[in-house]
């Protein structure tokens, strides 16, 4: 394609990389800085106020570490761990993940710290925006004419002999020892080129130095230490705190161990795959703990409420764990009055016994369980998520009609019974 003569030619797109000159931990908010014309301090707090808040900081800081190269290579972190190259910046980026996933998943039901998170993301994101296009609005043109007529920068020939990144070592003082050191690979090379073994006729051999001791690995202690703060963080909250809550707390506190021991195993030149499968595996409790029902209590109990009167009746009930029975057969309620009552169970069972001459409006709701209603023949549990069901329930044929109980029954796992006196 001929150059239109007069014109400059079009200047390549600026990219989003990470800087290694300037960086604290990965580069990231160095590299934010440089790409919108910012001082990073900018982002290192924005992002640490959104990794307090809501975790959204560590999330972003952790898949920019890990997709985003540095502005001097080619290849991210990630695809270095494809290709086996398993290194401390690499598993802590993963690790600074999987610690916001988790700490987002907790922080759910909070809406206020949510809110708050979204709109200084968006001012963080429009202040990069904006200070971007401000500096390409009147762009340099000797500066682009200099960089599109610049040669391109000469590089040094490959050595002969020299180790492919198979071969690249793992070991901080620069010595390569024993196999790989991957994942997975080709096994260990074969002898250097010129090296030949002795034997009839053959020149002398080359001589190996001597291998460093290799460092000891730590995964045995990683995981002794990890469960040991497990342990203590669901005790220490287990009899307080609703069974959510105690088990994110022993959960947490394993994954900060098994993150501390990852770092300091991968600077030290060994890192095992089994603390990192075990750290992928916390994380993935610490999500599904986060997604239990709130109100699930760590003690199983067995409630029963039986008032007399309209007088004795509360207008809510509650368990955490176990069965709540509520028995509303001694409740004489005159024609054409309304009580409503609330009944909420965590885990377990909730049942409701009528009278047999009242009416019932039920609103019957459970996260994953099953519901009986009075008429229901058949005795098997149908167990289904997420049951919205509202009924009207009258009195049998040939029975006086009374009040009506409006009845509004939750249970975040188990089942709902509602039943008539005899």
């Amino acid at each position: 394609m001929t150059e239109v003569p007069g014109t400059q030619p079009e200047a390549p797109p600026r990219r989003f990389r990470r800087d290694r000159r300037h960086k604290t931990l990965g580069g990231v908010c160095a590299g934010l800085g440089r790409h919108c014309d910012m001082d990073p301090v900018i982002f290192r707090i924005g992002l640490t106020v959104l990794a307090v808040t809501g975790g959204v900081g560590l999330i972003f800081y952790g898949f920019a570490w890990l997709f985003v190269a540095y502005d001097d290579e080619d290849e991210n972190e990630f695809r270095k761990l494809l290709t086996g190259r398993v290194d401390g910046p690499g598993l802590a980026a993963i690790v600074t993940a999987l610690v916001g996933c988790g700490v987002f998943l907790s922080m759910l039901n909070n809406g206020g710290a949510l809110t708050f998170a979204v709109v200084l993301a968006l001012l963080l994101a429009g202040a990069g925006y904006w200070s971007q296009q401000r500096r390409d609005a009147d762009p340099d043109p000797v500066a682009a004419q200099a960089v599109a007529d610049a040669p391109p920068e000469a590089q040094a020939p490959p050595v002969a002999g020299a180790p492919s990144w198979w071969r690249d070592p793992i070991v901080k003082d620069g010595t390569h020892i024993g196999g790989t050191g991957y994942f997975w690979g080709p096994s260990d090379m074969a002898e250097a080129p010129g090296a030949r073994a002795a034997g009839p006729g053959a020149g002398p051999a080359v001589r190996r130095s001597a291998a460093p001791a290799r460092p000891r690995g730590i995964g045995g202690l990683t995981f002794l230490g990890a469960l040991v703060a497990g342990t203590i963080g669901t005790a220490a909250t287990w009899d307080d705190r609703t069974l959510s809550h105690s088990l994110q707390t022993g959960l947490a506190c394993a994954l900060v161990v098994f993150g501390l021991g990852i770092a300091v195993s991968a600077f030290r030149g060994r890192t095992g795959a089994g603390s990192i499968v075990l750290a992928v595996l916390t994380a993935g409790l610490l999500t599904a703990s986060a997604a239990l029902p709130s109100n699930i209590s760590t003690q199983w109990m067995r409630t029963d409420w039986t008032p007399t009167s309209v007088a004795d009746v509360h207008e809510r009930y509650e368990v955490g764990s176990g069965v709540g029975t509520l028995d509303l057969s001694g409740v004489k309620l005159p024609a054409g009055k309304t009580l409503p009552v609330h009944v909420e169970v965590g885990a377990g069972k909730a049942t409701i016994v009528v009278p047999k001459d009242a009416r019932v409006e039920l609103h019957a709701e459970t996260g994953v369980g099953d519901i009986q209603l009075p008429g229901d023949t058949s005795n098997d549990v149908d167990v289904r998520p997420g049951i919205d069901e509202k009924t009207t329930l009258e009195p049998p044929p040939g029975t006086k009609a009374s009040g009506t109980f409006e009845v509004h029954v939750e249970v975040g796992i188990g089942q709902v019974e509602v039943s008539r006196a005899a």
